[in-house]
């Protein structure tokens, strides 16, 4: 009656096929016990301990193999005691107590299953190709979930309809490519349920199965533009990534490894989940698992890569992504350095250009065009009459130069080193295939994320940030290999990228600029050092190829990173408040006693003190930063001097200007050289702080305006240069006399001062010395005006020129040189007047 049902009406059963096919289930399962078999359970509830083991092993030989009729009504009465198996069917309920009477009619209708073979059951399983589209699907269903309730028995567990899944698959195999979506979308969420229980015989049972069921699809060639291989196999990827039995992660490794060998021409978007199978399998916990999926993928890439992208050129990105999985593996430096080599080997074929080109030309039989296309047009470029997008073809580098990117970070020295040899060396032989976008992408994507483990927090004074944690991570960045050699190494090597391909690159300028202007704002002398020395690089090399827009982007560079390092020592004049702030914040915490007071106290001025010392530092590195970069602007300008206009040329000057006057700021702040008193030991900074500093940026605004007046550069009317001088003179000039003034004792009334002492051992008649060379280069400046221009601001420079004569210098240079100055420049003018 369920055979002729089933065969019949089964387009209209629905739900109700889980009736049928749970009444299967039960009579196959006692026709087996009636022929004697054991039961599925024998097989799938294995022993944990070694000991049961070895019981099991004993007692495999069962003794219904040897006499089938009393095994028959022995296992035939457990089965109907244990309800066959718990809660089949739809609302089954497990069999209760079970009377003599029962078992008996069951022994002696055991006969009638001789009149009813399986065969007769296989019926409704092969004549499942004959249901429509629906009745098929509600057929899989049920039929899922049948096994589901087989295999979660736990006193009975059985694989009849798991087996029977198979066989359907595979009568159903010719079904329209719609149909088989919807059936294996059930089966695929079965086969993973399945494959990741918790008992590991069932699970490799299930794990099997799929695997013959994949090997049948693989024999029927896939239509274009169909990537149901992908779909089918799915489910190895979700139960590899889910599955904690190592027994099964390694069997499906050796399930799609048998796939590649033995139907290897028939693989086409099937290689997509297969791949992702290999780079689960890299980042496994197990020495063993890694080692097997790379030993696979090696013999891939070896014997089979024109196999990978014959058909689909995805799956190279799918190829490579999997290879960087592996080089990032932690078990085998080897594996590593293989997997490196295999991009070095990707790289090669992919310039070789004919990436996918049997796909591309059946696209172009059939009238399709590539989806994978994201730019048309501009983009494109016509090459033998036929239309190339370079951007859809070099698409397929960015997996490949990213992973390399990612392995710059790679705490194993000889890896990092080989994968920035290889990212850099594929860029440098195969960029100019590239586009400007690509290009964008590529430094965006690519290249400045290598950097951005040393650019964190470029900005340590906004918002509430923590200095001390900056300075106290200084010392960690010292020892760091990576900061000395893959990051020097790597910004010089884009440095180098970008001079090189500057034809095409040259938008991305500003960018670039920025990149190396951050590691100049980092508080971190070091880090400072390496991006000064990048940027003399890039202007060593480039300078020639800049046009003036572009050297006004760098003056604004430099003047940008000239601002953002000025030394900052405001936190030591204020140092009081903020040592109050932090004890009312100790002493808010709870009501201490008197003792407890003074302790709160002592840790709120200890709080202060390092505070402020961890501010200094920083403002010490800044100061040799900004000498740093004062060095590296002249020597930039010295070498363009010639090629440099008078606004170009300006703009370095304010820069530089900037720092001079803030320096100076700095050095006459008596307040503050007062509170640096008390630190000088710690800190060891001169008195005043920044006078090298200040000296040597006042005497590079000098050098660039008489060389601008030498050299008159284009625009030079422009910019108004001997005013610009003239100004700078008379600023030098007034600090130094102010300077002399503010540390001088008068042996007379003030209103008959004529003349101050300075104490030959003050630090005073040091700081003047310093100064001096600055001083003798601004009079000789001012003689080089000629006499035109010296006549005509000689009403701002006499009073200057006098203070001098009446001050007492830390040396006899600038005497000797204002004494130079009136008997060759002021004697004749006063003559000339009169």
């Amino acid at each position: 009656a369920i055979v002729t049902i089933a065969d019949e009406d089964g387009n209209y059963l629905r739900e109700a096929w889980e009736h049928i096919l749970t009444c299967v289930s039960r009579f196959e399962h006692l026709h087996l016990l009636g022929e004697g078999a054991p039961p599925d359970a024998t097989f799938f509830a294995f022993p944990q301990d070694e000991s049961e083991k070895s019981k099991q092993a004993k007692s495999t030989n069962l003794p219904v193999l040897n006499k089938k009729g009393p095994g028959k009504i022995q296992y035939a009465a457990a089965s109907v005691m244990r309800g066959s198996y718990d809660g089949a069917g739809i609302g089954g309920n497990s069999a209760g107590a079970v009377t003599s009477e029962q078992v008996d009619n069951l022994v002696s209708n055991l006969n009638m299953l001789e009149q009813v073979g399986s065969s007769e059951m296989n019926r409704i399983f092969t004549r499942s190709q004959k249901l429509n589209s629906e009745a098929i699907i509600d057929f899989v269903k049920a039929l899922c979930k049948v096994s589901m309730e087989e295999l979660r028995s736990t006193s009975d567990p059985r694989v009849f309809s798991l087996t029977k899944i198979v066989e359907i698959a595979h009568y159903n195999m010719n079904r329209i490519r719609l149909v088989w979506s919807s059936i294996w979308h059930v089966l695929s969420n079965f086969f993973v349920t399945i494959g990741c229980s918790e008992n590991l015989s069932i699970a490799i049972f299930a794990m099997d199965s799929l695997r013959q069921l994949s090997m049948k699809f693989l024999e029927r060639e896939e239509l274009a533009n169909y990537n149901f291989q992908n779909e089918f196999m799915k489910p190895f990827v979700i139960v590899m990534r889910k599955s904690s039995a190592v027994e099964i992660r390694e069997l499906i490794i050796r399930c799609v490894s048998q796939m590649v060998l033995s139907r290897v021409n028939n693989v086409k978007s099937g290689w997509k989940s297969m791949f992702m199978v290999f780079a689960t399998a890299a980042y496994d916990n197990h020495k063993n698992i890694v080692l097997l999926a790379f030993e696979i993928m090696e013999k891939i890439i070896r014997d089979y890569f024109p196999y990978i992208t014959e058909t689909e050129t995805t799956t190279f990105t799918d190829c490579v992504n999997c290879l960087v999985a592996f080089t990032n593996s932690r078990y085998n430096k080897d594996i590593s350095l293989n997997a490196i080599a295999f991009l070095r080997f990707c790289a090669a074929k992919l310039a070789e250009g004919d990436l996918g080109s049997s796909s591309k030309k059946k696209e172009k039989e059939n009238g399709k065009v590539s989806p994978s296309s994201p730019h048309k047009g501009k983009d494109g470029r016509q090459e033998n009459g036929e239309l190339i997008d370079k951007d859809d073809h070099l698409y397929f580098w960015f997996p490949l130069l990213a992973g390399l990117s990612e392995l710059s970070f790679d705490p194993r020295p000889e890896i990092r080193k080989n994968a920035l040899e290889l990212l850099f060396e594929t860029l440098r032989n195969h960029g100019h295939l590239f586009s400007l976008p690509l290009w964008e992408r590529v430094f965006e994507s690519v290249l400045f994320p290598i950097f951005d483990y040393v650019r964190h927090g470029i900005d340590p004074a906004g918002g509430d940030s923590n200095e001390e944690g900056i300075v106290s991570d200084m010392d960690e960045l010292d020892q760091d290999a990576w900061l000395y050699e893959t990051c020097t190494l790597a910004l010089q090597l884009v440095v180098d990228l970008f001079v090189n391909f500057y034809n095409t690159v040259h938008p991305l300028l500003r960018k670039v600029l920025s990149l190396l202007i951050s590691f100049i704002k980092r508080p971190h002398q070091s880090l400072a050092g390496i991006g000064t020395a990048a940027f003399v690089r890039l202007m060593s090399n480039a300078g020639d190829l800049f046009s003036e827009e572009k050297w006004l982007e760098v003056g604004y560079s430099l003047k940008e990173a000239a601002n953002a390092t000025l030394p900052d020592f405001s936190c030591v004049v204020s140092g009081d408040n903020m040592a109050g702030t932090n004890e009312h914040a100790l002493n808010s915490q709870g009501n201490e006693a008197s003792a407890g007071s003074d302790t709160s106290q002592g840790g709120s001025e200890s709080l202060r003190t390092q505070h402020i010392y961890a501010s200094l530092s920083e403002a010490k590195c800044r100061a040799a930063v900004q000498l740093l970069l004062i060095q590296a602007m002249m020597e930039i300008y010295n070498m363009y001097r010639t090629h440099l206009s008078a606004k170009n040329t300006l703009v370095l000057y304010e820069a530089i200007h900037d720092v001079a006057s803030h320096a100076h700021r700095i050095n006459i702040d008596s307040p503050l050289q007062s509170k640096l008193q008390e630190f000088s030991p710690m800190i060891q900074m001169q008195d005043p702080p920044l006078l090298r500093l200040e000296n040597e940026a006042y005497q590079s605004c000098l050098t660039i305006l008489q060389n601008l007046i030498l050299d008159r550069p284009p625009r030079y009317e422009e910019v108004k240069v001997e005013s610009h001088l003239v100004d700078l003179c008379q600023e030098v000039l007034l600090f130094y006399i102010e300077t002399a003034r503010s540390g001088q004792t008068s042996e007379t009334s003030p209103e008959e001062q004529s003349q101050w002492l300075i104490p030959s051992v003050s630090g005073k008649r040091r700081e003047l010395a310093s100064r001096a060379p600055l001083i003798v280069a601004t009079l000789q400046a001012i003689c080089s005006l000629g006499d035109t221009l010296f006549e005509k601001n000689l009403v701002q420079f006499f009073p200057l020129l006098s203070s001098l004569i009446s001050c007492e210098h830390g040396s006899n240079e600038v005497q000797v040189a204002l004494s130079d100055m009136l008997s060759s420049s002021v004697g004749p003018v006063l003559l000339r007047s009169c």
